[in-house]
């Protein structure tokens, strides 16, 4: 098994020995000969029995587009049953009136803004020192948004290993939050999410990653509707949250740190959804995928009518497979969650875990129609219905 692991060793772990020079190479051989490479439990089927891997098993998989979840830190995570307690989800848009005005103020420029200056960081995966800085610049522009206000709050969640107590990577997922106006629904709450980092699939800690679509471009479309909402005043019934979660790429860490956090603290989450790569037009037209396996299927319903409610464009229908972004953390602890994506699935961009994955191939007109859903999917749900 030795040999096996030392054959597995990544390209980043082979260019940095060579970068390193023939004697501190020759040092980094001798430890991987003489220790046994980490193992990780990953899950990439709900009827498959989990498997123990090393990162270089995981890259590997990764590259073969085989979509998992490292379970490693939850492999005891299940649903709850919440037997006093379930969450509705309405059929119909309600709430045209509030939103509508969210929606107009909506534009591309801070989009442009922030995206071009996330795809500037060499790449953003979560181990790499590029990872910790950019979740550091990111939380600075979402604090700023929510500077002045009396019922928003923006903090990081840092992500620890719990036998060990300690940091196990340094790119912390955001958590903005805004204050329901309502106490009785005071532990009810909805979530908009997207993840950071971006990965290049062949030097994952060193390679060059814009990750501009995957998923620079869900994380600016939720900055973009976050911020109309926090400066137009926006005051929800029950709480309301925006997500930006480190670790996707590595098999859904950070959504899984941060969804069974709530589960052990006993939160009831109404509804999540995952934006996930929202800028890219495929040859098929302009759409918005609405993503209907592995999901909640009353919310992917609704979703279709927030779409049909507040979106330019019409939704298509489409699937992408297990564990294929961070609603599927939140879907496994048995919380409703759903997710919309730039096109039909196999129509989406192509350039994604590669150095291409640039901004020139989006459009940011594209972005703003899912930015117009976030918006209809947190005021609708804030709302505590008749």
């Amino acid at each position: 098994m030795k040999f096996l692991s030392l054959s597995l060793l990544s390209v980043s772990a082979l260019s940095a020995f060579v970068q390193a020079g023939p004697l501190a190479a020759m040092d980094q051989l001798r430890i991987f000969r003489t220790s046994e490479p980490e193992l990780r439990l990953i899950q990439y089927g709900e009827d498959t029995p989990p498997k123990w891997m090393t990162e270089s098993d995981k890259e590997a998989l990764f590259r073969a587009g085989v979509k998992y979840m490292d379970i490693t830190d939850h492999r005891n995570a299940a649903a709850s049953t919440f037997s006093s307690w379930t969450p509705y989800i309405p059929t119909k848009s309600k709430y045209q009136s509030e939103v509508t005005p969210f929606i107009g103020n909506l534009t591309t420029d801070g989009m442009v803004e922030h995206l071009t200056k996330l795809t500037s960081f060499r790449n953003r995966y979560y181990k790499s020192s590029y990872g910790a800085q950019s979740c550091r610049w990111l939380i600075k522009q979402i604090q700023g948004i929510a500077e002045g206000t009396d019922h928003v709050s923006v903090k990081e969640f840092k992500h620890k290993v719990k036998k060990k107590k300690k940091k196990d990577w340094d790119q912390f997922s955001i958590i903005a939050r805004f204050e329901g106006s309502n106490k009785d629904l005071d532990n009810e709450l909805v979530i908009v999410g997207a993840h950071q980092d971006s990965v290049n699939m062949w030097l994952p800690t060193y390679g060059r990653s814009p990750g501009a679509d995957d998923d620079g471009s869900g994380t600016v479309t939720i900055i973009e509707a976050f911020r109309s909402l926090v400066e137009n005043g926006f005051r929800p019934e029950r709480p309301v949250e925006f997500h930006w979660y480190s670790g996707e790429e590595a098999g859904l860490l950070g959504s899984q740190a941060v969804s069974e956090a709530y589960q052990e603290e006993g939160r009831h989450v109404v509804a999540m959804l995952q934006n996930d790569m929202t800028g890219y037009i495929g040859d098929n037209g302009e759409v918005i995928g609405i993503v209907t396996d592995h999901v909640d299927e009353k919310l992917t319903d609704f979703l279709k009518n927030l779409v049909d409610n507040y979106a330019d464009i019409p939704y298509t229908l489409t699937k992408c497979g297990y564990a294929c972004s961070d609603h599927a953390s939140w879907r496994k602890l048995g919380y409703p969650s759903a997710f919309t994506i730039e096109s039909a699935f196999d129509d989406s961009n192509h350039y994604i875990h590669t150095g291409g994955d640039t901004i020139d191939k989006l459009s940011f007109d594209h972005m703003k129609e899912f930015s117009k859903v976030a918006i209809g999917f947190a005021v609708e749900l804030s709302h505590l219905r008749d």
